[in-house]
């Protein structure tokens, strides 16, 4: 892996990619989020991911090694963590019952730091030296949104797939941005782990006033995040 790593860093993440959709999907699809089968999957992968970094010494490669040294600059994080409690803006419920909702939720926090470790590190870090910052985060954020046309697979319906794209997509851009800016990939992956396990605590059920609210905000909310974040003098001090 770490030739691959080296030689070909695109492949490399691609690679990993494939792998977490190879475990995740027939799990997800059969078994369902609340399995102990998922949680065990994705913490394997989870660790795998783990290992790799740190036996290669690139946690700071993938901004793993802490907090920036100026943490005023940071205040940007709190709409973005604002705007991670979207899911219980319909309201307060409990997606399983006993244990399995512990599972779900485990598993749904394991899938952000997955995530964001494939596509914003990974991903994103791979495609920088050869595309440029502008390409690299379009393909990173788009590439995440239409990899949840793999739900499709796991039983969920047309029309919600496709509204979970764009969602997702709108997602890419707020995580990304934010770790390109910032350097440190802990806050997106708190974030989108926290958007994730608060989704086992919503009560929305699809097609809610709400829940097109929160979608609605979430794709306006990145167009604007975004293009300001391109703008601000940050710990990198670049534009994009």
């Amino acid at each position: 892996m770490k030739k691959l790593y080296e030689k070909k860093p695109i492949l490399f993440a691609v690679l990993w990619i494939i792998i977490y959709c190879f475990v995740s999907i027939p799990i997800r699809g059969e078994l369902g989020d609340e399995s102990i089968w998922m949680l065990v999957g994705l913490a394997a992968i989870a660790a795998g991911i783990t290992a790799f970094v740190k036996i290669n010494h690139l946690e700071a490669e993938y901004g793993l090694t802490g907090w920036a040294k100026e943490p005023e600059k940071y205040w940007y994080f709190i709409p973005m963590f604002i705007l991670a409690t979207g899911n219980l803006w319909g309201g307060f419920g409990i997606a399983y019952s006993g244990i399995a909702q512990i599972f779900a939720v485990l598993s749904m926090l394991l899938i952000g730091y997955i995530e964001e470790m494939l596509f914003r590190g990974f991903l994103f870090k791979a495609l920088l030296p050869k595309d440029g910052v502008k390409l690299s985060v379009i393909i990173s954020s788009v590439t995440f949104g239409i990899g949840h046309i793999v739900n499709l697979f796991a039983g969920q319906a047309n029309v919600e797939t496709v509204i979970q794209v764009f969602f997702a997509i709108a997602w890419g851009f707020i995580f990304t941005m934010a770790f390109y800016r910032s350097g440190s990939l802990f806050p997106c992956i708190i974030a989108h782990g926290l958007t994730d396990a608060f989704s086992k605590f919503s009560r929305y059920t699809g097609g809610e006033t709400m829940e097109w609210v929160y979608m609605g905000v979430t794709i306006v909310f990145s167009i604007i995040y975004s293009t300001y974040l391109s703008r601000v003098k940050t710990v990198f001090g670049e534009e994009v």
